[in-house]
Parts: structure tokens; sequence; C-alpha cells
């Protein structure tokens, strides 16, 4: 090896793809499956991941639980902001998250909604804010994304649509065929993206009218 390289190598200049997974703070998700493709073995910490998801109840909520289950059993909150349908707390609880630290919270103005994301991102009391932004610019994305950094706060963000591109840490891709959930890694930090791959996310985890397992009406849309 040069050994201007090896220099390098030796004093940390160069990023090198076999130490990717140790250099992100992350939380497992409880799919060893998923996890091992992620940095840090998890979705990052302190960061802004997004899920994108093409019809409600495929497991874009199913492919949290576990993760949420572990979260729910620290000190801090966890927050749904303007979930577009009611979150089902028997559901819930039945996938092991204790109640006693989810709030659900419903600003009346979109504005108020970015508002309350970034004060819950930044606050240090959430270990993870869940939200289903309708309009988001990039520049907001970064400024919650420092919130999310500065309050060590998880920024789960779910969108049924597709963004090109986003300054998020981490972006996934859900998608369904024949009752079958397929995952992508679209953005990851120090990797490239991965193609969607089939996920046993559980038998709550299925298309249609079992989305009413996590998530319950009035439906909205």
């Amino acid at each position: 090896m040069d050994p201007r390289l090896n220099q390098l190598l030796q004093n940390n200049t160069v990023w090198t793809g076999r130490h990717w997974q140790q250099q992100v703070p992350a939380h497992g998700t409880g799919y060893q499956e998923l996890d091992q493709h992620l940095p840090g073995q998890g979705l990052p910490k302190g960061a802004i991941t997004e899920i994108h998801y093409h019809q409600d109840g495929i497991g874009e909520l199913r492919l949290l639980m576990p993760m949420l289950a572990k979260l729910s059993q620290e000190k801090r909150w966890i927050i749904f902001i303007a979930p577009p349908h009611i979150p089902y707390g028997p559901a819930l609880a039945a996938m092991g998250v204790d109640l006693s630290k989810v709030l659900v919270v419903h600003p009346s103005k979109i504005k108020d909604e970015l508002w309350t994301l970034e004060q819950a991102l930044k606050s240090g009391a959430c270990s993870a804010v869940l939200a289903w932004p309708k309009d988001v610019t990039d520049p907001q994305i970064r400024r919650l994304q420092l919130a999310a950094q500065k309050g060590d706060a998880m920024g789960i963000f779910f969108y049924r649509r597709q963004r090109a591109q986003s300054p998020a840490a981490l972006r996934l891709a859900l998608s369904s065929q024949q009752n079958v959930v397929n995952i992508g890694i679209e953005k990851r930090k120090g990797g490239w993206p991965l193609p969607a791959q089939p996920m046993d996310l559980g038998n709550n985890a299925i298309t249609g009218q079992h989305s009413a397992n996590v998530l319950k009406g009035p439906w909205e849309h």
C-alpha cells in the first residue's frame, strides 16, 4: 500500500466502508435483516429518518413497533404529531408500547405543526417524534435535523409521496406486492442505496383493512 494512503488511514482521515456501521449512534429496529444494512445498526439518533409508502397500513408503523416498545421504557416521551388516523392504543399496548409515554398532538395549522415538531425535537424530552408533514421544504428539514441533533431525538417523518431528494439522514421506502412488504433503503450515510427486499414484519403488517390494528379512524383521506 502507498505509505501516504496508509498514513491517512491511520489518522482516520479517509472513510472506509468497513467502519461505517460503527460511526452513527442509532436505535435498532428489532428487524435484524434491516438493521444489518443501516449505519449504526438501526435508525439514527439525533437525526431525521423519512419513511415513504404508497398505502396506509402496509407496515410503516409496524416497522417501528419493536423500537418504540423499547423507547417507551425510557423516561422520555414518544410523540405522534398530526397522525392522519388515530393511533389505536390497545394495539400499541399489545405490541409492548407503554402508553403512559405516548403523546398525540394535533396542531391546527401547518405552521403550528412545524413549530411543534421543532420544539419537540430539540426539547430533550422526547426519544422519538413521529410526524406526517404535508408541506415541508428542504431548508425546513435541515432546521428540524439540527433540532433533532440538539435534543438527541429521533425524528421519523412519513410521506405518502416520493420526495426526489431530502437532507434527511436516512430514507426508507415501503411497498407491498401480494401481501408481501418490501423495504428499500433510498438513502443512508456512508453507503449506497439498496433496492427493496421482502421483509416479514409480522401478522399485523398486512395490506388493506388490517391497518386498523394500529391506526383507527376517522379516515380523513
